[in-house]
């Protein structure tokens, strides 16, 4: 009865995660959720065995490690390219159109740049067995034990239908709020502010103890994949779509283009 029990409040209190991180849409109240939480808790303590690693109490609490291990990712990490004027939009659309080979028309996917620290996310049959930071492109740093810490990060991937195995590409940021929130903290302790959101962030996810980590304001959003297996995307916009489907938080303000015409007036 407690094992059934136990995996209903996984479950749910997944979801409710879910809907609070991502779809900012939350169907319960604080006190709800933590009394679940705590039940659930209990429930563990009083028996071990029915502790997973996609429980939501394991997302604080690991031990500190005193370095952090390099990781190859599965496939290389890119990083951005930047363009600054409607040419360098235009030459961009060129290669895309000489790399598909086609002259049908492109659909193009627009997103915020969120300025934080990248991350690869590995989940094996929808669970979440490891991340790290993007490094070099190819080796990065395990952080695993600190993003576990980050409530918008899914420990387990919503859905019956779940990718065998999958690279999830992301950005760790801190919003503004908690950007100023740490630092009014920061003084209060008469320790040095960070200088903005984006070192904050980096500085904050690569603690070698993940206590400090999980107190920080730190939250995520998804991009994008790469290594994959069990599942099949075609589009940019689909992979959008199937991440946030899958309890990834992706950005807001992505839209879909019909044209360059387009591309070029929103960047702008």
């Amino acid at each position: 009865m407690s094992e059934a029990r136990a995996l209903k409040l996984r479950a749910q209190l997944n979801r409710w995660l879910y809907e609070y991180h991502v779809l900012d849409e939350p169907s319960v109240d604080d006190a709800t959720y933590d009394r679940h939480y705590d039940e659930l808790v209990e429930l563990e303590r009083e028996r071990p065995e029915l502790v997973t690693p996609d429980s939501p109490t394991q997302r604080i609490g690991a031990p500190a490690s005193d370095k952090f291990q390099k990781v190859r990712h599965l496939t290389e990490m890119g990083s951005l390219e930047k363009v600054t004027t409607d040419e360098a939009v235009e030459k961009w659309v060129d290669d895309v159109r000489k790399r598909l080979d086609t002259d049908e028309p492109v659909a193009y996917v627009l997103e915020p740049k969120i300025d934080g620290l990248a991350i690869n996310l590995t989940y094996e049959n929808g669970v979440f067995a490891r991340g790290a930071t993007r490094g070099d492109g190819e080796i990065g740093e395990d952080v695993t034990v600190n993003l576990r810490t980050i409530p918008s990060i899914p420990l387990r991937m919503l859905g019956d239908e779940s990718a065998d195995l999958i690279e999830v590409r992301g950005e760790v940021y801190m919003p503004l709020s908690g950007f100023r929130e740490l630092n009014e903290r920061l003084i209060a302790e008469e320790k040095k502010p960070t200088p903005n959101p984006r070192n904050a962030a980096a500085g904050s996810l690569r603690q070698k103890n993940p206590a400090i980590t999980a107190s920080r304001p730190l939250s995520v959003w998804a991009y994008g994949i790469g290594a994959h297996d069990g599942v099949e995307l075609q589009t940019h916009w689909e992979t959008l779509q199937w991440l946030k489907q899958h309890g990834f938080p992706i950005n807001p303000f992505a839209e879909r283009l019909e044209s360059v015409e387009e591309v070029a007036r929103a960047c702008r």
